[in-house]
C-alpha cells in the first residue's frame, strides 16, 4: 500500500514537473515571439518611417511655350502633346484632352510645378495661319501671351539595382483604385489587422495537402511588407516574419496610408533595367499619361498587373493580360464597383498600350548627358534617392526627328549597315541648350552612348578651325588665292607626307572660299603649315575642344579624334558668331518639396575674332550651296540659308557633317565601332541624316550682322577674281575693309554654264 502510494506521488510529481517545463516552453516561446515580434516592429517602423523610398530623381524635356507668331502647326501641336498622353475627346472632359477643328485646337491643358512656378491648368483656344500661331486666347476668351505645358517625364536617375517609381499624392489616387486592389487582391482589407486567418486557414490545408506551399494568403499588408523588406523565396519562415512585419505596420499606421504605400510601391513590370514599382509610374510607362487620367479598361489592366507583371506582362503576352483584365473588370462589377455597361464597355477595348518609340525612357542618350552635368554638382546618392526635379533642354519633337533621321539614314545601307551606326547632337547655337542626343540607330535600348564616348577622327570638319586661324592672323581672306597643287611634307622620322585631295586632281590657284567650300585638300596643308599647328590647336581649344590635339602634320586633314558633343561645341562656337555657350543639357533642379536647388544660367565668352568667324560663316553657305554640300541642300527648302560641313575620315571610316542655322546646329556622325570602313563620305552617309533632321523641324535661316570691319565684294568663284553679280558664276564675300581682290576683272562668260557643270562633277565629296 506504502509503495503505491510513494508511486503514486511520484507519478504526481513528474507529471507537475512536465507541466511546468510545458508552460516554461510555452512561456518562453511566447516571449521571444514577442520580444521578436517588438523587434520586427522596430525595424519595420524605423525603416518605414521619414523617407519611405528611394526617389531617382525625374527629368523633364522643356516645357512647350505657346505664343502667337510660333512656328507651330495643327498636325505639330498635335503630335507634341501626343507625345504627353493627351487625347482626343470632342466633350473635351478634362485636364489632358484635346479637340481639333479647321485651322483651330482646344487643349485643357493640365496644371504643373515647372522650376518653383506653378503653371495653371486651363482650357486654351489657338488658331493657325499659314503654319504658325495666329490666335491663342483662354477660356474667357481673352487674349494669352503666354502658355506653357507641361513637360515630358523623359526618365529616371535610378540607382544601379534599377528600382525606379513615380510617388502619388493621396489626392492624386483615382477612388476608383483603391476599391478594385481591395475587391481583387484583399476583401477583408478594412477589417484585418495585417493577416487574414481565414484565408491563412484555407491556404494552409491546400499547402499541407500538398506538401509544400502552393496557395498563398496575403493581404494586400502582407505583399507591402514582401515587396518593401522581404524576398519573394516560398518558405515558411519568410512567411511568418512576413506575418509579424504586417501585424507590426497595422498596428502602427492607418489603413489609408498603407494602402497610399502599397499604390506607390508594388512591382508593375520591367523596362529593361529598370524596376517599376507603383502605379504612378506604371501609368506613364504601359499608358504615357498621368494616373489620374486613367480610363476604365487601363486602370483595370494595372490592376491586373498586381497578380503577376512577368505572366502578365501585356507587351509580350497580350493575350493573357487582357484575360486577366477583363476578370478584374467582371470582379468589380460583382463588388458593385462599377455597372455592367461599364464593364463590358471597358472590355471591348483593347490594351491601349504606348508604343516603346512614344514611351519618354527611349531617351537613354539625353539622359547620360544630364547625368554627366548634374554629376559636378550632385552626388550620386542625391540624383538616386533624394526625389528630385530635373528641368532639362531637351525638345522632345527635336530628339524625334534626330531619331527618324538616323533610322532613315542608316536603312537604305542595307547589308553595308551590319555593324555601321551613327549619332546624332542638335543644339540651340546663343543659348547652348541640348535639344537632343542619339547614341545610336537602335534608340530604344539603353547601350553606347556614341554620341558621348565615340571617339573618332573628324577629317574635315576642322577646315574651318583651321582657315579660322588664318583669317586671324590677317595674313589671308575669302579671296586670297591658294595653290591646289601637290606637296610633299617632310616628318621627323624622315619620311615624307604627301597629301592629295580626295578625287586626287589639282586644279592650281584657287580662292579660299572656294578651297573651304568644295573641302580641297592641299590648300588647307599649304595654309596650315603656313599658319602653323599651335595656332589652329590655340583655335580648336577656344572653340570647345577637350583636349589640345598632338602637333602633326596630319592633324590639318582631321586626323584627330573627338566626340560628337564636341564637334556640336566646336561649331556651336562659330554658328554663335565666336561666343562660346558651354553646351548644358540642364535648365534648373528642385527637390521633392518643390523647393528650387539650382540654376543653369547661361555662360558666354568670346573665343575668336567675330570678323574672322563672320567670313567662315560665309564660306561654310558657300559648303552648302555650291560645294561638297550642295547635293542635301536641295533637299531643304529653297528660302532656307544654311551654313555646313562635311567631313570624311581617311579609307571612309568616318561620316560626318555639321551645319546650322539660326536657331538650330546639327551634328551627324555615321562610323563602324570596329573602326573598319564604311564606304560613306560626308555626303553620301551624315548628311543625309543631317538633312532628315532638319527637314523635319521649323528652322529659320542663318543670317548674321555683318562686322563694320568688314565689306561685301564679289569675286569670280573659280579663280578668285574681281566680278559683278551679273557675272556666270560670282560669289559676295566679306573681305577686310579696303581689301580688294586680286587680279583683273573679268565677266566675259569663260567660265559659264559648260565649265560649272564640269566642276560640279569633278568637285569632292568630303
Amino acid at each position: 500500500m506504502a509503495r503505491r502510494s510513494t508511486s503514486k506521488r511520484s507519478r504526481s510529481k513528474t507529471g507537475r514537473a512536465r507541466r511546468r517545463t510545458i508552460w516554461a516552453i510555452v512561456g518562453a516561446s511566447f516571449a521571444t515571439a514577442l520580444l521578436y515580434g517588438g523587434w520586427l516592429a522596430w525595424q519595420v517602423g524605423r525603416e518605414f518611417e521619414g523617407r519611405r523610398w528611394d526617389l531617382p530623381a525625374k527629368v523633364y524635356a522643356a516645357p512647350l511655350d505657346l505664343y502667337v507668331g510660333r512656328a507651330l502647326g495643327v498636325r505639330d501641336l498635335v503630335a507634341e502633346i501626343r507625345r504627353l498622353g493627351y487625347r482626343e475627346d470632342p466633350r473635351l472632359p478634362g485636364p489632358g484632352t484635346y479637340r481639333v477643328g479647321s485651322n483651330r485646337m482646344e487643349i485643357a491643358a493640365r496644371s504643373f510645378e515647372y522650376a518653383g512656378e506653378t503653371e495653371p491648368g486651363r482650357t486654351l483656344s489657338l488658331e493657325f495661319s499659314a503654319g504658325r500661331i495666329s490666335a491663342l486666347r483662354g477660356a474667357d476668351h481673352g487674349t494669352v501671351a503666354l502658355a506653357r505645358l507641361d513637360p515630358l517625364l523623359i526618365g529616371s536617375l535610378f540607382p544601379a539595382h534599377g528600382e525606379d517609381r513615380l510617388i502619388v499624392a493621396p489626392g492624386e489616387i483615382p477612388s476608383l483604385l483603391p476599391a478594385a486592389l481591395k475587391a481583387v487582391e484583399d476583401r477583408r482589407f478594412d477589417s484585418h489587422f495585417g493577416v487574414d486567418p481565414i484565408a491563412m486557414v484555407r491556404a494552409s490545408v491546400v499547402n499541407l495537402t500538398e506538401g509544400e506551399i502552393r496557395q498563398g494568403a496575403s493581404t494586400i499588408t502582407q505583399q507591402l511588407v514582401r515587396s518593401y523588406f522581404l524576398s519573394n523565396e516560398r518558405t515558411w519562415w519568410r512567411k511568418l516574419r512576413e506575418a509579424f512585419m504586417a501585424v507590426a505596420l497595422e498596428m502602427r499606421y492607418s489603413k489609408d496610408e498603407l494602402m497610399g504605400a502599397y499604390i506607390n510601391e508594388i512591382y508593375l513590370g520591367q523596362d529593361g533595367a529598370r524596376a517599376v514599382h507603383g502605379f504612378g509610374l506604371a501609368s506613364q510607362f504601359y499608358f504615357g499619361k498621368p494616373l489620374g487620367e486613367l480610363e476604365l479598361n487601363e486602370l483595370a489592366l494595372l490592376v491586373a498587373e498586381v497578380r503577376g507583371p512577368t505572366y502578365y506582362d501585356p507587351r509580350r503576352h497580350p493575350d493573357r493580360a487582357l484575360q486577366r483584365r477583363n476578370l478584374v473588370l467582371n470582379v468589380m462589377r460583382k463588388e458593385g464597383l462599377i455597372t455592367a455597361a461599364q464593364a463590358a464597355g471597358a472590355q471591348e477595348q483593347d490594351l491601349g498600350l504606348v508604343t516603346s518609340a512614344q514611351r519618354s525612357a527611349t531617351q537613354w542618350a539625353f539622359l547620360g548627358l544630364v547625368r554627366r552635368q548634374l554629376a559636378k554638382d550632385y552626388p550620386a546618392e542625391e540624383l538616386e534617392r533624394k526625389g528630385l526635379s530635373v528641368f532639362s533642354t531637351l525638345d522632345p519633337a527635336a530628339q524625334a526627328a534626330a531619331e527618324r533621321a538616323l533610322r532613315d539614314g542608316l536603312a537604305p545601307l542595307g547589308n553595308a549597315a551590319e555593324g555601321i551606326d551613327g549619332a546624332v547632337v542638335v543644339t540651340s547655337p546663343h543659348t547652348g541648350e541640348v535639344r537632343a542626343v542619339v547614341g545610336g540607330g537602335r534608340s530604344e535600348f539603353d547601350g553606347f552612348n556614341r554620341a558621348l564616348d565615340a571617339r573618332r577622327q573628324i577629317g574635315s570638319l576642322i577646315k574651318p578651325a583651321l582657315y579660322l586661324a588664318a583669317l586671324e592672323s590677317g595674313r589671308y581672306n575669302l579671296a586670297s588665292i591658294v595653290e591646289d597643287s601637290p606637296i610633299e611634307v617632310p616628318l621627323e622620322d624622315g619620311k615624307t607626307w604627301s597629301p592629295q585631295d580626295f578625287d586626287k586632281g589639282a586644279r592650281g590657284p584657287v580662292p579660299l572660299v572656294r578651297a573651304l567650300a568644295e573641302s580641297l585638300n592641299l590648300p588647307a596643308v599649304r595654309v596650315g603649315l603656313d599658319v602653323g599647328l599651335e595656332p589652329i590647336a590655340d583655335v580648336l581649344a577656344r572653340l570647345g575642344a577637350e583636349h589640345k590635339p598632338k602637333l602633326y602634320p596630319s592633324m590639318l586633314l582631321g586626323a584627330l579624334a573627338l566626340t560628337p558633343i564636341e564637334v556640336a561645341q566646336l561649331y556651336n562656337t562659330l554658328a554663335n558668331g565666336g561666343f562660346r555657350v558651354p553646351l548644358r543639357a540642364v535648365r534648373g533642379v528642385i527637390d521633392e518639396n518643390g523647393k528650387e536647388l539650382a540654376r543653369y544660367p547661361i555662360e558666354i565668352a568670346q573665343a575668336a575674332d567675330a570678323a574672322a568667324v563672320y567670313e567662315v560663316n560665309q564660306a561654310l553657305v558657300q559648303v552648302m550651296e555650291r560645294g561638297t554640300g550642295s547635293s542635301v541642300r536641295r533637299e531643304l527648302p529653297a528660302d532656307l540659308t544654311v551654313a555646313g560641313k562635311t567631313g570624311t575620315s581617311d579609307d571612309l571610316r568616318d561620316s560626318w557633317f555639321a551645319g546650322f542655322t539660326n536657331d538650330l546646329l546639327i551634328v551627324a556622325w555615321l562610323g563602324a565601332d570596329d573602326n573598319r570602313t564604311t564606304g560613306l563620305t560626308g555626303s553620301t552617309g551624315a548628311a543625309k541624316v543631317w538633312s532628315g533632321t532638319m527637314r523635319s523641324l521649323h528652322a529659320a535661316s542663318y543670317e548674321a550682322p555683318q562686322p563694320d570691319s568688314l565689306e561685301m565684294a564679289w569675286i569670280d568663284y573659280a579663280t578668285g577674281r574681281p566680278s559683278a553679280e551679273r557675272c556666270t558664276d560670282a560669289v559676295r564675300v566679306p573681305l577686310p575693309a579696303g581689301v580688294r581682290p586680286a587680279g583683273a576683272f573679268s565677266c566675259d562668260g569663260s567660265d559659264g554654264i559648260g565649265a560649272r557643270l564640269r566642276r560640279l562633277f569633278k568637285r569632292g565629296v568630303r
